[in-house]
């Protein structure tokens, strides 16, 4: 192996908690770093949690919290008397349940059909006390709503592998990225760093990979960002088998103006050294034709064999 170029910044990870044999930055862009013994309520951060989190999950949360709500309130009614909301006529203490349950979700969301009312100081103690929490929790929801629709996201596809390819005389390592969305990103910056382990330690280095093209100003195509591996680079004279040993990592921060949301987005991921192909090239997923050009983004990752220099 070729002697190795100036050391690189650590980008905040350290040579000493990044070191061993894990995975330091997810496919997702996600860290794999847990904090511990700090409390609940300095760790917990629930708006962030709610306007992160998958969209399936943040629907069910939020049905399931309205459910509950209602449960509870319902509970309160027919435990305090359901002789205590008039119009109910249930037959069962089932029925009377689910009358104190709708009445409760009327209640909740300030909507007051009429029928059932509460008509003894206890039940309209509790109706007041709901309309109020309800009108917070909606106010809430409503919030956490448009946080999800105005937060950008910079949803970029990323080719599931990354590759050694001939590159003019030399080798480089390649990936492709495309962005998926109609949405339209401008000034668009892609860094390289790879994380190494030091010989014979456990520690690590960080090396900045120089790259062919660091920005373009418009992505309405696909982008392969390729890393000449020449005598500059960290990566010269290196081998698959030299990959692995070092538990070579390789970090993307990508950044780009997002111009339906007129702010900069990032997107972070990684290829650790298994999810390099040697040998291969990517396969052109560009059709022109007389409308314009096509990018069968389903093909991001098609590659075919090709004789490395």
């Amino acid at each position: 192996m070729a002697k190795q170029k100036k050391q690189y910044e650590d980008l905040g990870l350290g040579e000493k908690a990044s070191s061993g044999k894990y995975r330091t930055l997810n496919k997702d862009g996600s860290f794999n770093v847990y904090k511990k013994n700090i409390p609940f309520w300095k760790r917990v951060n629930f708006f962030h949690t709610l306007v992160t989190m998958p969209r399936l999950h943040f629907i069910g949360i939020v049905i399931l919290g309205y459910l509950a709500v209602n449960i509870i309130f319902a509970t309160i009614y027919f435990l305090i008397g359901i002789e205590n909301l008039t119009g109910i006529d249930g037959n069962s203490h089932l029925d009377n349940f689910l009358e104190a349950f709708f009445f409760s979700a009327q209640t909740v969301t300030t909507l007051g059909y009429g029928r059932v009312a509460p008509i003894s100081l206890a039940a309209n103690i509790v109706a007041a006390i709901e309309s109020m929490l309800g009108l917070l929790t909606f106010a809430l929801a409503t919030g956490m709503v448009y946080g999800r629709f105005s937060k950008p996201n910079a949803q970029i596809k990323y080719s599931t592998h990354a590759v050694i390819a001939p590159y003019k005389s030399i080798n480089g390592f390649m990936f492709r990225l495309l962005n998926p969305h109609a949405n339209q990103l401008l000034e668009v910056e892609v860094n390289i760093s790879v994380s190494l382990l030091k010989d014979n330690s456990n520690l690590r280095n960080f090396y900045n990979l120089s790259l062919e093209r660091s920005s373009v100003v418009f992505l309405p195509s696909v982008w392969t960002v390729v890393h000449p591996i020449d005598d500059q680079s960290p990566l010269r004279n290196f081998t698959d088998n030299d990959l692995r040993a070092k538990d070579a990592e390789f970090i993307i921060v990508l950044k780009a103006f997002d111009e339906s949301f007129s702010q900069m987005v990032y997107s972070r991921t990684s290829y650790k050294a298994d999810e390099i192909r040697w040998g291969k090239k990517f396969n052109y997923i560009i059709e022109q034709n007389h409308e314009g050009i096509t990018v069968d983004a389903s093909r991001l990752d098609e590659s075919s064999t090709a004789e490395l220099n």
